[in-house]
């Protein structure tokens, strides 16, 4: 995850926000660099403005209908500078999201 933009943020501009997938809350034994959660909290400082939604494995983000949800059995963990990470799951509303920008 680059912290700065490579002439490519917006990719598809589908969605506001960015979506880190295959998040990790682990540091895995031997790996020298730094967590998932360090390397947003560095994208975060550049790019105050932006949330990003770590996937964790087997889960993903379905827009239907002008309504975003989780589907699967584990939890998103959404990050914001200034604010705690929050973890929500399949059942909790993450249509915030789409009015961020």
């Amino acid at each position: 995850m680059p912290i700065v933009d490579p002439k490519g943020f917006d990719c598809m501009d589908l969605v506001p926000f960015q979506i880190n997938p295959h998040y990790l809350d682990a540091h895995p034994e031997g790996h020298g660099g730094e967590t998932r959660e360090q390397r947003i909290e560095e994208f975060l400082a550049i790019n105050p403005a932006v949330f990003v939604v770590g996937l964790r494995e087997g889960t993903m983000l379905k827009y239907e209908d002008n309504s975003l949800i989780l589907i699967g059995n584990r939890s998103a963990r959404i990050f914001k500078k200034g604010t705690v990470p929050q973890e929500l799951g399949a059942g909790d509303d993450f249509n915030f999201l789409l009015n961020c920008k």
